[in-house]
């Protein structure tokens, strides 16, 4: 047959590379890679804006409500010298009656206002009345004030406003003073003390960590607790030390703050690094960026700052980067596609021109090797039949010389059965003429012995038929279950004249029902009578003449059946050629060399083998391996 028609036979041009160029790709991964830096920036910088105005939106809300607590009452002590009892007491300080009518009213406007304390100082700064003169241990009452800053500033006619820590409890608070004025001179000072817990309240309005600093540059409000008492940047001296003199922080120890800040602040912020404590455990987060926004509350003075992370912007913005990439990639993939679909359109376009000249030349070429194929396709058919034919003659030839074979074996075994059948059928004629005699004389008794002893010669003759009769019947080879120990039993009897005539000692290990094999009993029978025959014929020369018969299982589960004997063994040579036909180590004149080779195929029909070797001890052994019987299914 011709070899297939490739496409270099038909002058087919080499495909072109469908690949784009090397240079190409890392031009479309630099333009990828630009693009999603580029948008990654475009989306950092919006989101740090909506951060910024987030921010101040929520810092106007704070600084309102800021303004709204610390303001709310900041003109009661304005109205405090309105009262008489105030003014009265200013001028009889000393009069038990005026001060405790004027605790008494001062105690009655906080108890509506619900601020921490209202008190009114004289000219010197010592308290005279206060709202909380009847709380033990809170009184301030004869407290000596004069370092505050709120007493000077209003007794210097001014309206004082100041953030201090209190002396007496600790307690911080945003105190207003105004002046006491009697025929326009100052002659005390009214102070309330307004309280910022509402302030620790409104730092969820923020929803971001955030502080209030006072005009020193100091943390007095902090959503974060480790922030108060900060400095945001290093105090100077002068500030340090009127801080001491005043005691506006009560002595509290002024750390610095985690980072330093720029003061005054950027309108649009400042972006520091900077770990805030969790509020859980007050541990500090790791280190982040964050955005620090600020505004003025200009009544007190105070900054109100507000700490945005930008971690949740820059993931956003990596996200909005990697889209952009993601986009700008299926973007030039689809007009890589695009191009590369048209390059294969033309490219099939000129392959279609080629096939269709092509085509013609195949055409052809097929035509003529279909008729070359239908012509060997018949030449095989014809020897698949005459095949099929010779193997059907093949095994009628075989079954012939399996049934030659043993009548072979019948015609030499036919003196020795004349010899056992002669015996008995002499005693038989002698019985039969001493009865005809004896039942003239009227012994019945002695005929009926005699015609009894007639019939056990009947019987052993029949007996000594029957095998002969089932050996020479010729038959298909249909398996079973089959004994060995029977099937070696049965060859035996058929050979045992000759054993005896020989002097043969057999060693036959196997007893019935002991080993079962799934095999033809009557075609194994002439498997052994060969192979005893042969074991026999091998011993004539020996000194020694014993035939050794075993069987037993294998690992595998199969029969191992071995006929040994203690001949001269087999050569080498003739190890390798023993089973082919025709071929045989007597002389001439005494075999075909057909035996051993029928043998193998009658074992190998019941899927079993017939192996040759030496004895250890001397003489050949032949094994025949045959298969067990199968297990039934439960």
């Amino acid at each position: 047959m011709n070899p297939p028609t490739s496409s270099a036979d038909l002058g087919t041009p080499p495909s072109r590379q469908l690949y784009p160029n090397p240079f190409i790709l890392a031009a479309f991964l630099l333009v990828i890679g630009l693009i999603g830096i580029g948008g990654y920036g475009v989306s950092e910088y919006q989101g740090v804006q909506t951060l910024r105005n987030d921010a101040s939106h929520r810092l106007d809300l704070f600084a309102a409500a800021v303004d709204g607590i610390i303001n709310r009452y900041a003109h009661i002590p304005a109205t405090i010298q309105l009262n008489d009892e105030v003014q009265t007491l200013m001028h009889e300080p000393r009069n038990p009656k005026r001060v405790n009518a004027a605790n008494r009213f001062l105690e009655q406007l906080n108890n509506t206002i619900g601020a921490i304390a209202i008190f009114v100082l004289n000219e010197r700064g010592i308290v005279l009345a206060s709202s909380n003169w009847n709380v033990p241990n809170s009184s301030f009452v004869g407290e000596d004030l004069a370092f505050r800053s709120y007493f000077l500033t209003g007794l210097a006619g001014e309206v004082g406003r100041h953030f201090a820590i209190g002396t007496t409890q600790g307690e911080p608070g945003y105190y207003v003073s105004h002046p006491i004025r009697d025929q326009g001179h100052v002659v005390g000072v009214a102070v309330i003390k307004i309280s910022l817990n509402q302030l620790d309240k409104a730092w969820d309005l923020l929803g971001a960590p955030a502080l209030i600093a006072d005009g020193n540059g100091v943390v007095i409000l902090s959503s974060v607790p480790e922030w108060r008492y900060s400095a945001l940047a290093p105090l100077p001296l002068d500030v340090l030390v009127e801080s001491k003199l005043n005691k506006q922080y009560n002595n509290a120890p002024i750390s610095n703050f985690p980072v330093q800040l720029d003061q005054p602040m950027d309108a649009n912020g400042e972006i520091v690094r900077m770990s805030i404590p969790v509020a859980a455990n007050r541990r500090p987060n790791a280190a982040s960026d964050m955005l620090v926004h600020g505004r003025m509350l200009q009544e007190p003075g105070w900054r109100l700052l507000i700490f945005s992370d930008l971690r949740s912007v820059r993931a956003q913005a990596f996200g909005h980067g990697a889209l952009a990439a993601i986009a700008t990639g299926f973007v030039l993939l689809l007009l890589l596609v695009m191009d590369q679909r048209r390059r294969i359109i033309r490219q099939k376009l000129e392959a279609k021109e080629l096939l269709e000249e092509a085509n013609a030349q195949l055409e052809s070429k097929v035509a003529r090797r279909t008729r070359a194929l239908t012509d060997t396709n018949g030449r095989l058919r014809k020897e698949v039949a005459e095949r099929k034919q010779a193997e059907q003659t093949l095994r009628a030839a075989q079954d012939e010389l399996v049934q030659a074979a043993k009548l072979a074996v019948l015609g030499q075994l036919a003196a020795g059965i004349t010899h056992e059948l002669a015996q008995p059928l002499g005693a038989m004629r002698t019985l039969s003429g001493n009865a005809v005699e004896f039942m003239k004389r009227g012994k019945l008794d002695v005929v009926e012995q005699n015609l009894g002893i007639i019939a056990r010669l009947a019987d052993q003759m029949g007996r000594i038929i029957t095998p002969l009769k089932t050996f020479a019947r010729k038959s298909p080879a249909i398996p079973a279950a089959t004994d060995i120990a029977h099937a070696i039993g049965s060859a035996m009897f058929l050979l045992d004249q000759r054993l005896q005539r020989a002097h043969i000692q057999v060693h036959n290990d196997c007893e019935p029902g002991t080993v079962i094999a799934w095999c033809d009993q009557n075609r194994l029978e002439q498997v052994l009578i060969n192979l005893i025959r042969n074991a026999a014929d091998a011993m004539n020369e020996a000194p020694q003449r014993e035939l050794f018969i075993q069987a037993r299982y294998n690992d595998q589960g199969q029969i191992e059946l071995s006929i040994a004997d203690s001949g001269c063994g087999l050569a080498e040579d003739a190890l390798d050629r023993l089973f082919e036909p025709f071929y045989t180590t007597k002389p001439a004149g005494e075999g075909l060399g057909l035996g051993l080779a029928i043998s193998r195929d009658i074992v190998r029909e019941f899927g079993g083998e017939l192996q040759a070797d030496n004895r250890p001890g001397g003489g050949a052994r032949f094994t025949l391996i045959l298969p067990s019987p199968p297990k039934e299914n439960p």
